[in-house]
């Protein structure tokens, strides 16, 4: 004698059905394919606020050259201390002009392509500008002939 009573009905077999599922993931392709295409990526983080534009043109691919409230950046890797920058009486930052002589990914070393090579400043809003001029003075003593400031279009 059981205590337990079962039914003799045969197990039934669960189905999935995958066509919704790839309904779903062709409209999520067909959307980010539309509207990535005309979109600039430029390196950022939370610690910038970037300052807004009015301006037409697109930024170009370049070496990044970033400014938080603590920290100078080139192309992520950390350059200096925004303290030590605005405590120097130096008109340039030494250890960033270091930096940007270096052959970097995008473009060589040598000044015969001075006038192609570009590079773009990306600084948070409050800083003071004295910083940023000094930060876009290094820049234009290195090999670098363009320099662009990154701001956000209206």
């Amino acid at each position: 004698m059981s205590l337990l009573n079962r039914s003799n009905k045969p197990p039934v077999e669960a189905e999935l059905n995958l066509i919704p599922l790839i309904d779903v993931m062709s409209v999520l392709v067909a959307f980010l394919l539309i509207y990535t295409a005309d979109v600039a990526v430029v390196q950022n983080t939370k610690d910038v606020e970037i300052p807004q534009s009015t301006a037409e043109t697109q930024a170009q691919q370049s070496v990044v050259v970033m400014i938080t409230k603590d920290h100078v950046f080139v192309q992520g890797e950390l350059v200096a201390d925004v303290a030590e920058v605005n405590a120097s009486s130096e008109p340039l930052v030494e250890p960033l002009r270091r930096v940007l002589d270096r052959p970097m990914l995008l473009g060589s070393g040598d000044d015969t392509g001075k006038a192609t090579r570009e590079v773009t400043v990306i600084a948070d809003k409050s800083l003071p500008f004295d910083l940023v001029r000094k930060v876009m003075a290094t820049c234009t003593a290195t090999t670098y002939g363009k320099i662009s400031l990154a701001v956000l279009q209206k």
